[in-house]
């Protein structure tokens, strides 16, 4: 136990150094967006007087190396700063209680784990079941149909199988809502349906990773002599794969289901800006038009935060399923 510890606690380590490390770097290239808040707002006919004392009053006229350690120091205080536009809204309407941007994220970060929530829900049984059914009957028709459904989803952009989706699914056959107007208070019912559409656009995206990692696994799996004995034992295929097979290829499995379920929180973008669906990705893409630079890095924050704790996860359950990674000689 003590060596699968320090394990894990190397790992955290290295997940904390590139979280600093990418926050440079998200820093970095928010700042380096063509445009200017001030002059946004102010319009073609601001005055270089008005757009200073904007950018005074923001700090943007403060050096980088202070501005990203002031913000640096907040993020770890858990303080990420007040959205340039809700300054500009209280500055216009006199006043009134001011938004951070933290109870701005807030609620749209629990919409798009609600939907990562329901694609996973539907994506990972949906993946395991046609992995494990495609290593037992490979290269037979459905191993081959199965093989050509999957790559065409995931080569196909996300914005096209959205469209392909609603075409049948809302306008041809109007089973489902084409827009995702989610709000606060929704029934768990109506929200679930609302956000289904979405989810079955992630869940074509996703699936083919998790379907593919889980047949080469099982199949690579398969002549071995464990399996090999358990056969001449009289088990069926199915017994054979789901009770020796499956357990021993867990650990790659569980590597690319982190992957994909890392791309649901942070590759959503595309999809809720196409349903209207009101998450952290549209939120993000609403910020980027009017260069709300503490929203900006606080969603890209997040993004990168999401993306590498999944990752940290699936190795540590890695090291975990797998004794000779727990044992290393």
């Amino acid at each position: 136990m003590p060596g699968v510890l320090k394990i894990i606690l190397q790992r955290l380590a290295l997940g904390v150094l590139t979280l600093f490390i990418v926050s440079i770097v998200i820093f970095t290239a928010v700042n380096m967006l063509p445009g200017d808040f001030a002059e946004l707002i102010l319009g073609q006919g601001a005055t270089p007087e008005a757009v200073a004392s904007i950018r005074r009053d923001l700090g943007l006229d403060q050096p980088a190396l202070t501005r990203y350690f002031e913000w640096l120091g907040d993020m770890l205080t858990g303080n990420l700063g007040t959205s340039f536009a809700q300054l500009n809204f209280q500055t216009n309407m006199g006043g009134g209680e001011m938004k951070t941007v933290v109870s701005q994220i807030a609620p749209r970060f629990a919409n798009t784990m609600f939907l990562a929530g329901v694609t996973a829900a539907i994506a990972v049984p949906f993946a395991l079941m046609l992995g494990i059914l495609s290593a037992l009957y490979r290269n037979s028709v459905f191993d081959r149909f199965t093989n050509i459904f999957t790559l065409s989803s995931i080569s196909s952009p996300e914005f096209f199988l959205a469209y392909i989706l609603i075409l049948f699914l809302a306008v041809l056959n109007p089973i489902l809502p084409s827009l995702s107007n989610i709000y606060e208070g929704m029934g768990f019912g109506e929200r679930l349906q609302k956000t289904l559409l979405p989810a079955l656009t992630l869940t074509l995206v996703v699936t083919a990773h998790m379907m593919r990692m889980t047949r080469a696994a099982i199949i690579n799996l398969l002549a071995s002599p464990y399996i090999e004995m358990a056969r001449l034992k009289g088990m069926s295929p199915m017994r054979v794969i789901v009770k020796h097979a499956l357990p021993n290829a867990l650990a790659p499995i569980i590597n690319v289901i982190a992957l994909n379920l890392a791309y649901l929180i942070t590759g959503v973008v595309v999809v809720e800006v196409v349903f209207v669906y009101p998450g952290i990705g549209q939120l993000f893409v609403d910020a980027v038009k009017i260069r709300d630079i503490p929203v900006v890095q606080a969603c890209c924050l997040i993004f990168a935060g999401a993306y590498i704790l999944l990752n940290l996860t699936a190795d540590i359950l890695s090291v975990l399923s797998n004794p000779r990674l727990r044992h290393p000689k």
